[in-house]
């Protein structure tokens, strides 16, 4: 009998279920359900554009509609059985973490807390903690660098301590009724598992490396005595949330009878390590050592690895650098971008006030347009940079426009800025030594606009292979859930047989790229001055370079 696992995936504004087949990753089901609360599932604050929470009940019941969906649809193909599945497999976003009670319930989840924004799940994209994160930056520098060595010298307010440190400061009564912390990522698994006490549960490496500072070398979580300098309460939280944390070898746990029935799924099958999304995405569309993975959605997040045997020195303005993040017995290695998809939604949505037949209409407009034509640069800062720049206070920035700049110029302008950011962060990592040989795009964007991916492999001056699987996230976390099942005996066997790319790829063209290395060192002398690396670069030229370079690019 053919044996199936499960992947979840749970994004910024949705959950999603995906079935496969354990021998090859063939896709049986699939199903999305989009989280019901605040807006597309997120809360926000109109008077605080950093705020982004999220309600934790959201997610138990996306997992159930996703799951019990994907596996009505699995049911339709021949063969297949829910007595069939080995395992589950979890992706979240991070860093998320949520403010749980001694029970592990969210405090979120209770009547006292549930109107409360800080008793809610703190989302990743939430920078609220923006002031927390520069002093713990300033702290680390002064008593641990080796702390913030490891995640490219600057700590992030998207990120664990700062978040909960903010708590901390701006509502001490949930920060008080708060047990522990818990990341949606571990916090899932848990539940699957029906682990009640937050102490007990098993905490995957992934996040608590590259979000919390978290690392062997130095046992684990950051001292008490670092941690005191902060403010002695998070001192002595320490004891309350965790002493080791673990790569994607080990389970999180089993399938309890709870879950087990409300998903009719055999009792006991093993629960994968949860990993986050992006980084069960790079498991799931292949990655090597050589290749990077970009996930590109709301936000982009690039991966890499690189074997235990190396010696890997530290990257300044990356997300991290962590042993078994990824892949087990490799570095993984994190960068990305604050907002790619959020930047062309709010153009569409909220400057041009469009729907859908807005975006396909942009898109064929833009197409249409050739590199350097508009005039235009921009920088792809709309939420903050977190690579390389890791600087949350930066904003978006539009140059060249004139009375005749149309609305599809601007977001192709828009498209190749963030094309522009990627081009940054992967000459850090070659500068620093990872090998870049090719790179594989995963994610609704890659798949629905043929002209992101070709401007990005003209910018970039690189081939962009596109992932087979349209949820490489679900998918390599049901990857992992097959491996823990014992369906294969390692992780490269795993993927080898369950994952592949698309025979569709997109080349850079000679002349394009020429342009676009043109206007790359113009995006970079902004990217420099704005960005605090130059302050003595010459800002008057740029738009005059811009309009040489818009006249000379004729049809």
């Amino acid at each position: 009998m053919s044996a199936f696992a499960i992947g979840l995936d749970f994004g910024t504004n949705s959950a999603r279920a995906l079935v496969v087949r354990c021998s090859d990753g063939k896709e049986l089901g699939s199903s999305v359900s989009h989280y019901p609360s605040g807006t597309q599932g997120v809360f926000l604050d109109p008077k605080d554009h950093h705020l982004a929470r999220q309600n934790p009940k959201d997610y138990l019941v996306g997992l159930e509609k996703s799951v019990r969906s994907a596996l009505l649809q699995a049911a339709q193909v021949r063969g297949f059985t829910p007595e069939q599945v080995v395992g589950i497999g979890v992706a979240t976003t991070g860093s998320s973490p949520i403010p749980v009670d001694k029970k592990n319930q969210p405090l979120a989840m209770s009547a006292k807390w549930k109107k409360n924004l800080n008793a809610q799940c703190w989302l990743w994209k939430d920078h609220t903690s923006w002031m927390e994160a520069a002093q713990i930056t300033k702290k680390a520098a002064q008593y641990r660098p080796h702390f913030i060595a490891k995640c490219g010298n600057t700590y992030s307010s998207e990120w664990f301590w700062s978040k909960l440190w903010h708590c901390l400061r701006v509502d001490p009564r949930v920060f008080k009724a708060a047990y522990s912390w818990v990341e949606l990522s571990d916090w899932i698994p848990s539940v699957l598992a029906g682990i009640q006490d937050p102490c007990a549960l098993r905490r995957g490496i992934c996040v608590a490396g590259h979000k919390a500072m978290y690392c062997d070398e130095w046992d684990g979580l950051p001292d008490k005595d670092f941690l005191a300098k902060l403010d002695p309460k998070l001192a002595l939280l320490r004891d309350r949330l965790y002493q080791k944390a673990y790569d994607a070898s080990t389970s999180a746990g089993s399938l309890c009878p709870e879950w087990s029935k409300r998903l009719k799924l055999p009792l006991g099958i093993p629960i994968a390590m949860g990993e986050m999304d992006v980084h069960y995405g790079a498991i799931g569309c292949g990655i090597t050592e050589g290749t990077l993975v970009k996930v590109i959605g709301t936000s982009s997040c690039d991966c890499a690895v690189v074997s235990a045997d190396k010696k890997l020195k530290d990257i300044p303005g990356i997300c991290g650098i962590v042993l078994g993040a990824i892949l087990p017995n490799f570095y993984g290695i994190e960068a990305g971008q604050s907002a790619v998809g959020d930047i062309f939604k709010w153009w569409i949505e909220t400057i041009c006030d469009g729907k859908a037949a807005l975006y396909q209409q942009l898109e064929t407009e833009a197409s249409a347009q050739l590199p350097g034509q508009h005039g235009l640069l921009a920088l792809d800062w709309h939420n903050g940079n977190r690579t390389i720049l890791v600087d949350p206070l930066l904003s978006g920035l539009l140059l060249g426009t004139t009375l005749q700049t149309s609305r599809s110029e601007i977001y192709r302008a828009l498209i190749e800025a963030t094309a522009f950011g990627a081009r940054t962060i992967i000459e850090r990592l070659d500068k620093f030594g990872v090998p870049v040989r090719r790179i594989i795009c995963a994610g609704g964007i890659a798949e629905k606009s043929p002209l992101l991916m070709q401007i990005y492999a003209d910018v970039t001056g690189r081939t962009m292979y596109l992932a087979r699987s349209t949820q490489a996230c679900a998918l390599g976390s049901a990857l992992s859930a097959t491996v823990l099942a014992g369906q294969f005996r390692d992780f490269p066997t795993a993927q080898r047989a369950m994952t592949s790319c698309q025979t569709l790829r997109y080349k850079p063209r000679p002349a394009a790229q020429q342009t676009y290395n043109r206007i790359y060192k113009l995006y970079m002398e902004l990217h420099d001055a704005f960005g605090g690396r130059n302050d003595k670069v010459d800002l008057s030229q740029i738009m005059k370079q811009l309009f040489e370079i818009k006249q000379s690019s004729t049809k």
